[in-house]
């Protein structure tokens, strides 16, 4: 049976260089290359069928992790292999828990990466080339929780904030009076810094402290603190 495997690269040489190998190496198989997530999800939106998704984290309309977390959204059974130049613990790490059936690093060598597409092919997660084990990676240590709120910026906790109020990103926009673009630029930066790929498991993470108490640290110098928001009625 045909595969059909959908390149979400904006580089152009390595797009070229990563379907030779592909088509060279994998029996029976037909590849799509786009250069942006926009393109990728249109793709999948019009009903198009793929067995396996390779993405790229850095796209020109995309940051970190988005891309991964909207199509796994799209096609939550669709297998989304992240392909980066990133491959550090704490990358290969989030890839996965947002949703990655592998990591393969760009510094992977051709029977490496043909293997580890086997192995996404046959249902197994795959870190890179045996550079990391699955084990090393569950068990990679996080900061302190209130050391990972302290990171977020006086506007972050805001949002963070309204989030855990369950307030949708448009409500929050209308509260701040910015613009929902402003707003998912925060909501990203807010799960690059706890460490974590959602909204649920942001707000997991912050009941297990007083979010008040927190964000107490970051009161103003007339002593009001951050405005304390609920949730618009319509």
């Amino acid at each position: 049976m045909l595969k059909r495997f959908l390149i979400v690269e904006d580089h152009p040489l390595y797009a070229d260089a990563l379907q030779v190998v592909i088509c060279n190496g994998v029996a029976n198989v037909h590849t799509t290359h786009v250069s942006t997530l926009r393109e990728a999800t249109e793709a999948i939106g019009r009903g198009e069928r793929f067995d396996l998704v390779l993405l790229d984290l850095l796209l020109p309309d995309t940051h970190g992790f988005e891309g991964l977390l909207e199509l796994h959204g799209l096609s939550p059974r669709l297998p989304i292999v992240i392909i980066s130049a990133f491959a550090d613990h704490s990358v290969v790490h989030k890839s996965l828990v947002c949703g990655a059936a592998g990591f393969i690093p760009k510094s992977a060598g051709r029977d490496t990466l043909l293997q580890a597409l086997a192995d996404i092919l046959a249902g197994h997660v795959t870190p890179p080339g045996g550079s990391l084990q699955s084990d090393a990676i569950t068990k990679t240590e996080l900061p302190p929780l209130p050391s990972r709120l302290r990171s977020l910026t006086h506007q972050q906790l805001r949002v963070l904030q309204m989030l855990c109020q369950g307030m949708l990103n448009k409500q929050i926009a209308y509260e701040l009076d910015v613009g929902e673009t402003t707003v998912k630029a925060h909501v990203t930066e807010i799960f690059r810094k706890l460490s974590v790929c959602c909204r649920t498991q942001a707000v997991a993470e912050v009941s297990k402290l007083n979010l008040d108490a927190m964000l107490a640290l970051y009161a103003g110098d007339d002593g009001t603190g951050l405005l304390h928001c609920s949730r618009p009625t319509n």
